[in-house]
């Protein structure tokens, strides 16, 4: 459509040149006051971003989506535009990750760009405002026809250090949201970012105890387990089969990566935050997320379900995961560098090319 060129260009030639020059973390903070202030202007902001047609609309695992793109968690990490991210044009929008306790996230830098490598460094390690001060932000907003999630991690707290502690800290945060109506499903978030923990919950034990005390809670929504990305596909099964032995059929694939040899990073730009911490997002993390999603598909058919998430930043990307396997997509990064109007703009393009492959 027109109105995506004229946004596309307007966006990179004129809005992200200014935007790219200032820094990262206090950019996501200005943009999520203006956000969450535009909530009131729901039938402008779908006039100018959003793009809705029918033939998008897909059911997953019993939950509606309106379209099969979505923001993934990490960026709407407490709760701020939670009733916004529809009207720009997202099927369904992920809040968090959201923990127990508070958490003002790690020491700055805690974001950085790498433009030429079209990613970013997150060192946020699930920096949040806890889940009592989200769920009461949540609750005051009108979340009605929206398709909105809940990612639960751990507190990264020096207190929570053991494995019994992490699960303890999961429970009270899937027991703030399990009853709120407007929560439309859960992701669990098995990344530990806590330095005191020694332990993960991407080794099967861990996992299995986990799920084990998140489903007895008889949780009324689906559950999407954020699987790692640098994992083989024989371990990527193994953590599966856990999940599906306690009816666990949701899977996303998949979280950030760690590896800087990573073929995708322009060597001058990895070199340059060698000595930061963090891990990164962007199209570093496509192909593994491809591979996993294709894998898994191929491995347990239509006993899973899957979101695809990593390095999509435009329809041909987001039609990769959708062919490779996945039921839904999502994204944050491709937000970042391509504009508020990269939802609409790819749903766009779906309805033409592949809507009516994948969706009839």
């Amino acid at each position: 459509m027109i109105k995506y060129k004229v946004l596309n260009l307007t966006y990179k030639h004129m809005l992200r040149p200014i935007l790219f020059s200032i820094d990262s973390e206090k950019i996501h903070d200005i943009f999520t006051q203006m956000g969450e202030g535009s909530e009131n202007f729901d039938w402008l902001l779908e006039s100018i971003f959003s793009f809705n047609d029918r033939g998008l609309n897909k059911n997953v695992l019993g939950v509606n989506f309106n379209n099969p793109i979505g923001l993934a968690a990490g960026f709407d990490y407490d709760g701020h535009l939670a009733s916004v991210m529809k009207h720009i044009g997202f099927g369904f929008n992920t809040v968090g990750t959201v923990t127990a306790k508070a958490y003002g996230g790690n020491n700055k830098p805690r974001l950085g760009r790498l433009i030429k490598s079209r990613s970013l460094l997150v060192n946020k390690g699930f920096k949040s405002e806890g889940a009592l001060k989200v769920a009461q932000r949540l609750d005051k907003k009108r979340l009605n026809g929206h398709t909105t999630g809940i990612s639960v991690g751990s507190s990264n707290l020096p207190t929570i250090n053991t494995i019994n502690r992490a699960i303890s800290d999961y429970i009270f945060t899937f027991n703030t949201f399990k009853d709120r109506e407007y929560v439309s499903y859960f992701e669990l978030n098995i990344s530990c970012p806590n330095t005191a923990m020694t332990e993960s919950f991407t080794t099967p034990k861990n996992l299995f105890n986990l799920i084990k005390a998140v489903t007895e809670l008889n949780l009324k929504k689906p559950l999407f387990v954020k699987m790692p990305s640098e994992i083989t596909p024989e371990q990527s099964d193994t953590l599966i089969e856990i999940g599906l032995k306690k009816a666990v059929r949701g899977y996303i694939f998949s979280n950030l990566v760690k590896d800087r040899g990573n073929k995708f990073f322009v060597p001058s730009e990895i070199e340059k935050v060698n000595n930061l911490k963090g891990n990164f997002s962007g199209k570093p993390t496509s192909e593994n997320s491809n591979k996993l999603i294709a894998h898994s598909r191929k491995t347990f058919g239509k006993n899973i379900a899957i979101i695809g998430c990593g390095g999509v930043f435009d329809a041909n990307d987001a039609i990769e995961k959708l062919k490779c396997g996945a039921d839904l997509v999502q994204l944050i990064t491709g937000m970042i560098f391509e504009g508020p109007q990269i939802a609409g703009d790819i749903n766009s393009h779906l309805i033409k090319k592949y809507v009516h492959v994948k969706y009839s």
